[in-house]
């Protein structure tokens, strides 16, 4: 694993003296420009010589931030200091601890259309546990099983999209689409690498949460994320430890929920409003459509919102759709719906496998939360792998995949996931308003999105659409558009 400082924020001002006078000045830091920013509220210069001050008295900027961020608890101030950050060899499985923090942005190297080699990590529990041999040969099998997939879904796909080969250009495209089919049988353990940008605050959290996380390979991530930008910005990041909470709420839950739901389930079914394929909606915002249109009416009027929310509920149906229609007119695929589609909204539970919920956790506006990948929930066979006659031999590694996880998790169960694949599955509970659902719709419904990730988001917008037909009625992946 290597985690290493990319870069951060420094004030331009900085920039153009180090040109000019190399190897002289203060230290490089953004820490420089939190200062400056925080002195904006109480100092009446004008924020460049703020920034001019601070840069000239580094160290006094520095217990200036210090002061505010952690005595006063303005932590917003830490938020102007950001990183980048190259994150090399850590697991598959982990990546998803670490795109958990909604606050930053990451791109990740993309199993869909990167030819994946045969590294993988080999965790610390299972060294412990002396399995690490079996471990290692579970994951041989399923890496050359993907070499084989790979090779005969390249020639399907090639044999099958003969149309789209007469362009040259649309080779690298088909080509991907037997790597994203085979990688299906590849282990959380296998090696990703990404790019990240973070600010400070959200730097602190995710040292404080990887310190307390229960699989040593988070721990190790969030010593080494530590080391490589704590020199940085010293006053800005101070509270890294494992806290009691972290520690322990999310432990003593698990420990009590079995109590309070013993039984429940058999009446869980009413809980459902409606169902579409893995995709189960709990919840919609009643009188969604009237709650839009009068979040619309109040924006665009001097009318308090109990008024506009009663001109809605008197308005035609025609009359919504006018009203709908005319706030998305002229929308583009790079447009977002108005601020206003926001008041409104869904709760579901899907269950998808590793490979889609890769793809879903990166809509970063919803709100999720999941439960562990579950053998029992089965996994999701690409349909082309039936197409070329490998589904036994995908379900044969599978079956001997799941033994190996089965033997993990009676000696370490939070290391058991590892060796799991990216066909198996887990439940997710997510929580998206009306403009978040139009972004997945705009993003995923597209005819180039992966075929389980549309899917998913086809089955979200019709059940949406059942409930909320006119806030929704213009949905579209962003191939739908027509350029202007």
């Amino acid at each position: 694993m290597k985690i290493m400082l990319a870069g951060y924020n420094v004030d331009c001002d900085v920039l153009r003296e180090y040109r000019s006078t190399p190897g002289e000045g203060e230290p490089l830091t953004p820490e420089t420009i939190s200062a400056a920013y925080a002195r904006i509220s109480r100092n009446p210069l004008p924020v460049n010589e703020l920034r001019k001050i601070a840069r000239t008295e580094v160290e006094k900027a520095r217990r200036s931030t210090r002061a505010i961020v952690f005595g006063m608890g303005h932590s917003s101030i830490a938020e102007h200091a950001v990183f980048n950050v190259d994150i090399i060899g850590v697991s598959r499985l982990i990546v998803e601890e670490i795109e958990k923090f909604r606050l930053c942005s990451y791109t990740e190297k993309s199993q869909r259309y990167i030819r994946l080699e045969d590294d993988f990590v080999v965790p610390e529990e299972i060294l412990a546990d002396g399995i690490k041999e079996a471990f290692v040969e579970t994951v041989k099998k399923q890496n050359a099983l993907y070499h084989e997939l790979y090779a005969g879904l390249k020639e399907y796909m090639f044999e099958e999209h003969r149309d789209l080969l007469s362009n040259p250009g649309n080779r690298s495209m088909v080509d991907g689409w037997a790597k994203e089919d085979a990688r299906y049988i590849v282990s959380l353990a296998t090696h990703a690498q990404l790019g990240m940008t973070i600010n400070a605050r959200n730097l602190e959290l995710m040292l404080r949460r990887s310190a307390a996380h229960p699989l040593k390979e988070v721990n190790e991530y969030g010593s080494k994320l530590y080391e490589a930008t704590v020199a940085i910005a010293p006053s800005l990041v101070r509270y890294t430890r494992a806290t009691r909470f972290d520690l322990n709420v999310r432990k003593k839950l698990k420990r009590i929920a079995g109590s309070f739901i013993d039984g429940a389930g058999a009446t869980g079914e009413n809980a459902v409003l409606g169902r579409d394929g893995n995709v189960e909606l709990l919840y919609a915002t009643p009188d969604g459509d009237d709650t839009i249109v009068a979040a619309i009416l109040h924006s665009s009027s001097s009318l308090p919102m109990a008024e506009c929310l009663a001109a809605a509920r008197g308005m035609s149906t025609k009359d919504k759709e006018i009203i709908i229609e005319t706030a998305c007119r002229h929308m583009q695929s790079y447009d977002p719906p108005l601020r206003e589609f926001e008041y409104a909204g869904f709760s579901f539970e899907v269950t998808i496998s590793a490979s889609c919920f890769a793809q879903l956790k990166r809509h970063r506006m919803a709100t999720m939360t999941c439960q562990k990948y579950d053998p029992s929930l089965g996994v999701t066979v690409p349909a082309s792998i039936r197409a070329i006659g490998m589904e036994d031999r995908f379900m044969e590694v599978i079956a001997g995949t799941e033994e190996m996880y089965n033997r993990i998790k009676d000696l370490s169960p939070h290391a058991a996931p590892y060796i799991l694949t990216n066909a198996h599955r887990k439940r997710v509970a997510l929580k998206v308003n009306v403009r978040e659902l139009y972004h997945i719709s705009r993003l995923r419904e597209d005819k180039h999105a992966q075929w389980d990730i549309r899917e998913t988001a086809e089955s979200m917008v019709r059940l949406g659409k059942s409930v909320m037909p006119l806030s929704l009625m213009l949905t579209a992946g962003k191939d739908s558009f027509v350029p202007v």
